[in-house]
């Protein structure tokens, strides 16, 4: 079977009606998203993502050790004071998911929560 490269990117395979890009689909980029964790809250303190889509989420904490936790969507993270950890995350599900620290970090700790909103 001939191989011709057209100047479209596409590949036309002679004796047979496929088509088939000349490049593989280019990996989906990552949206990445930045929360810095500080006495007693999140910044930002809502994210939207889409389901099915991947998400890297990188959590940083300012003064004491923070976590993050979803507990609907599977989803925990620890993180030291002064350092930053990054989790790739692709939502299943659609709907609003509250999370919460999961470390304890003070008198505030229970109040501090993140709003995950995803949708279709």
């Amino acid at each position: 079977m001939k191989v011709k490269v057209l100047l479209s990117g596409v590949l036309v395979m002679t004796g047979s009606s496929l088509l088939v890009q000349a490049k593989a689909h280019a990996k989906e980029s990552t949206e990445r998203i930045e929360i810095v964790a500080k006495r007693f809250e999140y910044v930002p303190q809502e994210i939207n993502v889409k389901m099915g889509s991947p998400v890297k989420i990188s959590l940083s904490a300012k003064d004491v050790d923070h976590g993050l936790k979803f507990s609907d969507v599977d989803l925990e993270m620890l993180v030291k004071k002064g350092e930053t950890k990054e989790v790739t995350f692709t939502p299943d599900k659609v709907g609003d998911f509250v999370g919460q620290c999961s470390s304890f970090c003070g008198a505030g700790h229970g109040t501090m929560k993140l709003t995950m909103h995803v949708t279709e």
